[in-house]
């Protein structure tokens, strides 16, 4: 692997991580399986390209979090005051999105961003040629984990993690779980479609189906960095899922290296979820195991 595929690796993986950031925040924390994930990604996508050809890059990256999170107060709302199921109502979010979505790019299903100014043109002038997408990508990555971090040290992120641990406590403590709710999907798709706006132009393109199996990739890439980590406070759990995301593109770049066609990538995602997932459980047995036959051993060296 050249050095130009593993800093391109490394750029995307860092992308990438805001989304399994963003898993979580709903999913770990707040114990809420959120698929709006796969319309939110691909509304930073089309907000970001859509001002980034009026000429607005660095306005683009910030009214994208914006309106993903608009998304997910929608899926809030809708489990919260509607009483849908949180599955569902990821589902119907992520639906209404896809419509959405087409609108804003002006009902066009793919966008152009070549020979137009973008935040990595404008961080050329600065960090050089070879780094311009790194290191932007990197202090977003770095200033989102922080902030999460920082976040979930504050009143309002110790509710919000109390309501993923006990719904039932916090209503008793006089606390609002449809708020905390709220502030953490809103917040979780902000980061996706932060994740989204970047990767927009850092493609220098971007079309409908841009989110297409994103839950897929930020679970791939949390859970990788879960199994990294057997335990840990909430500061290395972040840098992890970011790191996870790192590793996550790096057996994606092996494969596609190993001639795996890029129509399998899905597959390929899916099973590194699959191994990821089943890991601790399969490292278990082989400890018990390990362990029954040591103290078969003692037994048989007692008698």
């Amino acid at each position: 692997m050249s050095f130009l595929v593993l800093m391109g690796t490394v750029e995307q993986g860092l992308i990438y991580g805001l989304v399994a950031l963003a898993l979580l925040l709903s999913y770990r924390v707040l114990d809420i399986a959120d698929l709006t994930v796969d319309g939110s990604f691909t509304l930073g996508a089309a907000v970001s390209a859509v001002l980034t050809l009026a000429g607005h890059p660095l306005l683009a990256l910030v009214a994208a979090p914006l309106a993903g999170a608009a998304a997910g107060l929608i899926t809030a709302v809708l489990q919260t005051k509607c009483r849908v199921a949180p599955i569902l109502a990821g589902i119907i979010t992520m639906t209404a999105l896809y419509s959405i979505n087409l609108m804003v790019m002006g009902n066009k299903a793919n966008l152009t961003l070549l020979r137009k100014t973008t935040v990595f043109s404008l961080s050329e002038k600065v960090f050089g040629s070879q780094f311009a997408k790194l290191v932007p990508i990197a202090l977003i990555a770095a200033l989102c984990g922080i902030g999460v971090w920082l976040f979930l040290r504050t009143p309002l992120g110790l509710a919000v993690r109390a309501t993923g641990d006990n719904r039932a406590m916090v209503e008793a403590s006089s606390i609002n779980p449809a708020y905390t709710t709220a502030v953490g999907l809103a917040l979780a798709n902000a980061l996706v479609a932060l994740a989204g706006a970047q990767l927009a132009q850092y493609q220098q393109f971007m079309e409908i189906n841009t989110g297409t199996g994103m839950v897929v990739i930020g679970l791939a890439s949390l859970i990788i960095g879960e199994v990294l980590l057997r335990q840990g406070g909430m500061g290395k759990r972040i840098a992890l899922a970011l790191g996870g995301a790192v590793i996550y593109r790096l057996i994606v770049a092996v494969a596609l290296s190993a001639s795996v066609s890029p129509s399998n990538l899905k597959l390929v995602s899916a099973l590194i979820v699959a191994v990821a997932i089943s890991a601790p459980t399969v490292r278990a047995s082989f400890a018990l195991s390990a362990k029954k036959r040591k103290a078969g051993a003692l037994h048989a060296r007692t008698k």
